[in-house]
């Protein structure tokens, strides 16, 4: 019977999710197993088939790095790798909008699953899933395969995975999710104390030593240090630091003066997005700012986080690992605000997705275990201004 209730919310979530992303594509007329013309993953991954880390030539609209007069790709390599097996398939046409709908697919799976463990009932954690990941500035990018839009879903997708496994006393798949999201979206990186924390804290109150905790951690700390070294060495054997994945060595960062982090962008940045409204008005009217808008009126979910983070604060009810949480999401923020376009072409503000499993993880950690019907309004509201803006956006 368990099995039973569980069932049909998770079906319901997951043929909703594919009908939003599917009807949107055909009314874009997005084919969903053609290439996009911005594969820079498949380049990369058709390169290495031949044994090299850079691309035998430029491709002029692609964002490549230029080092040494070689072009490289400028950004993590992880979205790579399951590109690099689907090449034997499909050569340099593999359908990387397809890979894109099935990350977010996961992600939606995921997020059920934690919230289900954390005691939601199986509709509510179905609705906060579906509703948290799709009234946001995600949906837009599920509708496309373009290299940005590649990276920040599976760096969403294993995040989520990250959370979710390591809730589960899972910390090996943790680990490693954790470390390969991180060749995403570095700045990912700061999911990893916090994750650590909220992992060890209840099961160091439950009465298990450090010790004991630190051994089960062990095997996927490994891990996560190999792959943190191989990010390093291929970083080394492109661009001579192991640091550097590539966009300090993009033209506009490299000999066109633009600076790439700094903080005389967070001015502008904080009032195009977290205080600028969505439209702006032209001759035609009233128009969408593709360049950025409020991420907390694109993000719906991140607007709640702060009502309930301040709320819970006034009444003194808010708990250490719910300050945490906001901390490292505060932190998160302000380094992407560092950034000089935040995502550039966008709806709402694109980096803003990965900060989203910052709302889920607080979400996951309140007392009230269903949806109200004022955040259902408020998120419903979201929903269709992001499927608004994604048809928008594309067309």
């Amino acid at each position: 019977m368990v099995q039973k209730k569980m069932a049909l919310p998770l079906s319901l979530l997951l043929i909703c999710a594919l009908a939003l992303i599917l009807i949107q594509q055909g009314l874009l007329g997005i084919s969903l197993t053609a290439p996009s013309p911005y594969n820079t993953y498949t380049l990369q991954a058709l390169a290495w088939r031949e044994g090299r880390a850079h691309l035998a030539q430029d491709v002029p609209h692609l964002e490549l790095a230029i080092f040494e007069g070689r072009y490289y790709v400028s950004f993590p390599p992880v979205p790579s790798v399951p590109i690099y097996f689907l090449t034997f398939i499909f050569g340099a046409g593999v359908p990387d909008g397809l890979m894109v709908l099935l990350y977010a697919l996961i992600s939606v799976f995921v997020l059920w699953k934690l919230l289900y463990r954390k005691g939601f009932t199986s509709f509510a954690a179905a609705a906060w899933s579906f509703l948290a990941l799709f009234a946001s500035s995600l949906l837009p990018l599920t509708l496309s395969g373009a290299v940005w839009y590649q990276a920040q879903v599976l760096g969403l997708m294993l995040i989520l995975i990250a959370a979710e496994r390591l809730d589960a006393g899972k910390p090996f798949w943790g680990l490693v999710c954790y470390a390969l999201s991180v060749g995403c979206r570095p700045f990912n990186a700061l999911y990893g104390p916090l994750l650590l924390i909220l992992c060890l804290g209840p099961r160091l109150a439950g009465k298990k030593s450090f010790k004991y905790l630190l051994m089960q951690l062990l095997p996927g700390l490994l891990a996560g240090l190999l792959i943190a070294a191989l990010y390093g060495w291929y970083n080394a054997i492109r661009f001579g630091s192991p640091l550097e994945f590539g966009h300090n060595h993009l033209p506009e960062f490299s000999f066109q003066g633009g600076t790439q982090f700094s903080l005389a962008h967070v001015g502008k940045n904080v009032r195009d997005y977290l205080f600028a409204l969505p439209f702006i008005r032209t001759g035609q009217g009233l128009t969408l700012r593709i360049f950025g808008f409020s991420l907390f009126l694109a993000n719906p979910v991140l607007l709640l986080m702060v009502i309930w983070a301040a709320a819970l604060g006034i009444t003194k009810k808010i708990k250490l690992e719910q300050v945490l949480i906001f901390v490292f999401f505060m932190v998160h923020l302000f380094l992407l605000l560092l950034h000089r376009t935040f995502g550039g072409f966008q709806f709402g503000a694109r980096y803003a997705v990965d900060l989203l499993p910052y709302a889920m993880l607080f979400l996951a950690r309140r007392e009230r275990k269903s949806i109200t019907i004022a955040e259902a309004a408020v998120m419903l509201a979201g929903l269709a201004f992001s499927v608004y803006g994604s048809l928008t956006v594309h067309l």
